[in-house]
Protein backbone atom coordinates (compact mmCIF):
# COMPACT_ATOMS: atom_id res chain seq x y z
CA UNK A 1 0.00 0.00 0.00
CA UNK A 2 1.34 3.42 -0.92
CA UNK A 3 1.58 6.11 1.73
CA UNK A 4 -0.06 8.62 -0.53
CA UNK A 5 0.89 11.65 1.59
CA UNK A 6 4.52 11.33 0.54
CA UNK A 7 3.38 12.25 -2.93
CA UNK A 8 3.61 15.99 -3.63
CA UNK A 9 -0.05 16.66 -2.81
CA UNK A 10 0.31 15.93 0.86
CA UNK A 11 3.87 16.01 1.79
CA UNK A 12 4.01 19.26 0.05
CA UNK A 13 5.29 18.18 1.19
CA UNK A 14 7.98 17.14 0.90
CA UNK A 15 9.93 19.35 2.77
CA UNK A 16 12.70 17.23 6.88
CA UNK A 17 16.12 16.31 8.19
CA UNK A 18 18.55 14.74 10.51
CA UNK A 19 21.68 14.46 12.54
CA UNK A 20 25.33 15.04 11.61
CA UNK A 21 28.25 17.23 12.43
CA UNK A 22 27.93 20.80 13.65
CA UNK A 23 28.57 23.22 16.47
CA UNK A 24 26.72 23.84 19.69
CA UNK A 25 23.63 26.01 19.31
CA UNK A 26 23.75 28.92 21.76
CA UNK A 27 20.90 28.90 24.24
CA UNK A 28 20.13 32.55 23.55
CA UNK A 29 19.28 31.97 19.88
CA UNK A 30 15.71 32.74 18.88
CA UNK A 31 13.44 30.23 17.18
CA UNK A 32 13.93 31.96 13.82
CA UNK A 33 17.71 31.91 14.22
CA UNK A 34 17.69 28.19 15.02
CA UNK A 35 15.64 27.44 11.93
CA UNK A 36 17.76 29.72 9.76
CA UNK A 37 20.97 28.01 10.88
CA UNK A 38 19.44 24.63 10.10
CA UNK A 39 18.61 25.83 6.60
CA UNK A 40 22.14 27.18 6.17
CA UNK A 41 23.67 23.85 7.19
CA UNK A 42 21.47 21.88 4.80
CA UNK A 43 21.95 24.34 1.94
CA UNK A 44 25.73 23.95 2.29
CA UNK A 45 25.60 20.18 1.72
CA UNK A 46 26.34 18.79 -1.75
CA UNK A 47 24.60 15.49 -1.01
CA UNK A 48 23.14 13.40 1.78
CA UNK A 49 21.70 9.97 2.46
CA UNK A 50 19.54 8.86 5.37
CA UNK A 51 17.26 6.08 6.50
CA UNK A 52 13.73 7.24 7.16
CA UNK A 53 10.62 5.93 8.85
CA UNK A 54 7.26 7.33 7.84
CA UNK A 55 4.00 7.06 9.77
CA UNK A 56 0.77 8.45 8.39
CA UNK A 57 -2.08 9.03 10.83
CA UNK A 58 -5.47 9.51 9.18
CA UNK A 59 -8.22 11.40 10.97
CA UNK A 60 -10.71 8.83 9.65
CA UNK A 61 -8.75 5.56 10.10
CA UNK A 62 -7.70 4.25 13.52
CA UNK A 63 -4.64 2.27 12.39
CA UNK A 64 -1.69 4.35 11.14
CA UNK A 65 0.13 3.43 7.93
CA UNK A 66 3.84 2.79 8.39
CA UNK A 67 6.71 2.39 5.98
CA UNK A 68 10.46 2.89 5.83
CA UNK A 69 13.25 3.33 3.34
CA UNK A 70 16.28 5.27 2.25
CA UNK A 71 16.45 8.91 1.17
CA UNK A 72 19.05 10.36 -1.22
CA UNK A 73 19.64 14.00 -2.12
CA UNK A 74 22.13 15.66 -4.45
CA UNK A 75 22.46 19.35 -5.20
CA UNK A 76 20.89 20.87 -7.18
CA UNK A 77 17.36 19.56 -6.89
CA UNK A 78 17.79 15.79 -7.14
CA UNK A 79 16.06 13.54 -4.63
CA UNK A 80 15.15 9.86 -4.35
CA UNK A 81 12.79 8.25 -1.81
CA UNK A 82 13.28 4.49 -1.97
CA UNK A 83 10.72 2.59 0.11
CA UNK A 84 11.94 -0.72 1.47
CA UNK A 85 8.97 -1.70 3.61
CA UNK A 86 5.47 -2.65 2.48
CA UNK A 87 5.01 -0.38 -0.52
CA UNK A 88 8.40 -0.71 -2.32
CA UNK A 89 7.49 2.58 -3.98
CA UNK A 90 10.21 4.74 -5.57
CA UNK A 91 9.91 8.53 -5.90
CA UNK A 92 12.51 10.53 -7.82
CA UNK A 93 12.81 14.27 -8.36
CA UNK A 94 15.25 15.29 -11.10
CA UNK A 95 15.45 18.60 -12.98
CA UNK A 96 11.95 19.62 -11.92
CA UNK A 97 10.32 16.33 -12.99
CA UNK A 98 8.77 14.13 -10.31
CA UNK A 99 8.42 10.40 -11.04
CA UNK A 100 6.55 7.93 -8.84
CA UNK A 101 6.81 4.20 -9.49
CA UNK A 102 4.32 1.87 -7.81
CA UNK A 103 5.43 -1.76 -8.33
CA UNK A 104 2.13 -3.12 -7.01
CA UNK A 105 0.25 -1.42 -9.86
CA UNK A 106 3.26 -1.61 -12.22
CA UNK A 107 2.69 2.05 -13.00
CA UNK A 108 4.95 5.09 -13.36
CA UNK A 109 3.51 8.59 -12.93
CA UNK A 110 5.56 11.48 -14.30
CA UNK A 111 4.79 15.18 -13.83
CA UNK A 112 6.41 18.58 -13.58
CA UNK A 113 6.93 19.82 -10.02
CA UNK A 114 6.30 23.59 -9.75
CA UNK A 115 8.98 25.64 -8.01
CA UNK A 116 6.59 26.64 -5.23
CA UNK A 117 6.04 22.97 -4.32
CA UNK A 118 9.75 22.17 -4.52
CA UNK A 119 10.62 24.96 -2.09
CA UNK A 120 8.00 24.24 0.57
CA UNK A 121 7.35 21.64 3.24
CA UNK A 122 9.34 18.43 2.90
CA UNK A 123 11.45 19.43 -0.10
CA UNK A 124 12.27 22.84 1.29
CA UNK A 125 13.19 21.41 4.68
CA UNK A 126 15.47 18.75 3.24
CA UNK A 127 17.35 20.99 0.88
CA UNK A 128 17.51 24.17 2.94
CA UNK A 129 16.12 26.10 -0.04
CA UNK A 130 12.66 26.79 1.35
CA UNK A 131 13.31 30.20 2.95
CA UNK A 132 11.14 28.94 5.78
CA UNK A 133 11.70 31.94 8.04
CA UNK A 134 10.05 34.06 5.33
CA UNK A 135 7.10 31.79 4.62
CA UNK A 136 6.25 30.41 8.08
CA UNK A 137 5.56 31.81 11.52
CA UNK A 138 8.05 30.12 13.84
CA UNK A 139 7.29 29.28 17.49
CA UNK A 140 8.61 27.03 20.24
CA UNK A 141 6.32 24.01 20.59
CA UNK A 142 7.08 20.90 22.65
CA UNK A 143 5.77 17.53 21.43
CA UNK A 144 6.29 13.94 22.65
CA UNK A 145 9.12 11.61 21.70
CA UNK A 146 12.17 13.85 22.07
CA UNK A 147 15.47 12.19 22.99
CA UNK A 148 18.55 14.12 24.06
CA UNK A 149 19.10 17.83 23.56
CA UNK A 150 16.77 19.15 20.86
CA UNK A 151 14.86 22.21 19.75
CA UNK A 152 11.21 21.66 18.87
CA UNK A 153 9.51 24.24 16.69
CA UNK A 154 6.11 24.80 15.13
CA UNK A 155 5.92 26.29 11.63
CA UNK A 156 2.63 27.84 10.55
CA UNK A 157 2.32 28.89 6.89
CA UNK A 158 1.82 32.61 6.36
CA UNK A 159 -0.25 31.77 3.27
CA UNK A 160 -2.89 29.06 3.12
CA UNK A 161 -1.93 25.83 1.38
CA UNK A 162 -2.34 22.08 1.76
CA UNK A 163 -0.22 22.01 4.94
CA UNK A 164 -1.75 23.64 8.01
CA UNK A 165 1.35 23.39 10.23
CA UNK A 166 4.68 21.57 10.56
CA UNK A 167 6.47 20.41 13.70
CA UNK A 168 10.24 20.08 13.42
CA UNK A 169 12.72 18.60 15.86
CA UNK A 170 16.28 19.92 15.52
CA UNK A 171 19.35 18.43 17.13
CA UNK A 172 20.71 21.15 19.42
CA UNK A 173 24.31 20.15 18.69
CA UNK A 174 24.22 19.58 14.94
CA UNK A 175 21.51 22.10 13.93
CA UNK A 176 19.92 19.43 11.72
CA UNK A 177 16.47 17.88 11.78
CA UNK A 178 15.63 14.63 13.51
CA UNK A 179 11.89 14.60 12.87
CA UNK A 180 9.36 16.40 10.73
CA UNK A 181 5.59 16.11 11.30
CA UNK A 182 3.23 17.62 8.74
CA UNK A 183 -0.47 18.29 9.33
CA UNK A 184 -3.06 19.03 6.65
CA UNK A 185 -6.31 20.93 7.10
CA UNK A 186 -8.23 17.68 7.76
CA UNK A 187 -5.80 17.09 10.66
CA UNK A 188 -4.16 14.08 9.03
CA UNK A 189 -0.58 13.71 10.26
CA UNK A 190 2.48 12.59 8.29
CA UNK A 191 5.57 11.95 10.44
CA UNK A 192 9.15 11.37 9.23
CA UNK A 193 12.03 10.23 11.44
CA UNK A 194 15.61 10.15 10.11
CA UNK A 195 18.71 8.15 11.05
CA UNK A 196 22.06 6.86 9.69
CA UNK A 197 22.83 10.06 7.85
CA UNK A 198 25.79 10.36 5.51
CA UNK A 199 26.75 13.64 3.88
CA UNK A 200 28.71 14.71 0.79
CA UNK A 201 29.09 11.18 -0.62
CA UNK A 202 29.21 10.42 -4.35
CA UNK A 203 25.81 9.10 -5.50
CA UNK A 204 25.77 5.94 -7.58
CA UNK A 205 25.37 6.33 -11.34
CA UNK A 206 21.73 6.33 -12.38
CA UNK A 207 20.46 6.84 -8.84
CA UNK A 208 18.15 9.68 -9.86
CA UNK A 209 16.33 7.74 -12.55
CA UNK A 210 13.89 4.85 -12.30
CA UNK A 211 14.26 1.63 -14.28
CA UNK A 212 10.83 0.06 -14.80
CA UNK A 213 9.70 -3.27 -16.32
CA UNK A 214 9.02 -3.35 -20.07
CA UNK A 215 5.29 -3.83 -19.47
CA UNK A 216 5.05 -0.92 -17.00
CA UNK A 217 2.24 1.57 -17.65
CA UNK A 218 3.70 5.08 -17.94
CA UNK A 219 1.45 8.09 -17.39
CA UNK A 220 3.41 11.15 -18.53
CA UNK A 221 1.88 14.52 -17.67
CA UNK A 222 5.01 16.42 -18.73
CA UNK A 223 4.01 16.34 -22.41
CA UNK A 224 0.82 17.78 -23.97
CA UNK A 225 -1.88 15.19 -24.54
CA UNK A 226 -3.49 14.84 -27.96
CA UNK A 227 -7.14 15.75 -28.14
Amino acid sequence: MSLGPLRPAAFFFFLVILSVFGQTVPRQESEREILARTEQTLAALDSLQADFEQTYFSATVSTPLKDKGRLYYQKPGKMRWEYRGKSRQIIVLNDGILETFDPEDNQLLRRLLPADEANHAIFGLLTGQGRLTETYRVENSSFPGAEGSVHQLKLTPLEEGETSRILVEIDARTRLLRRVILFDWADNKNEFTFSRLRTNTRPAAGLFSIVVPEDCEIIDDTVPRKR
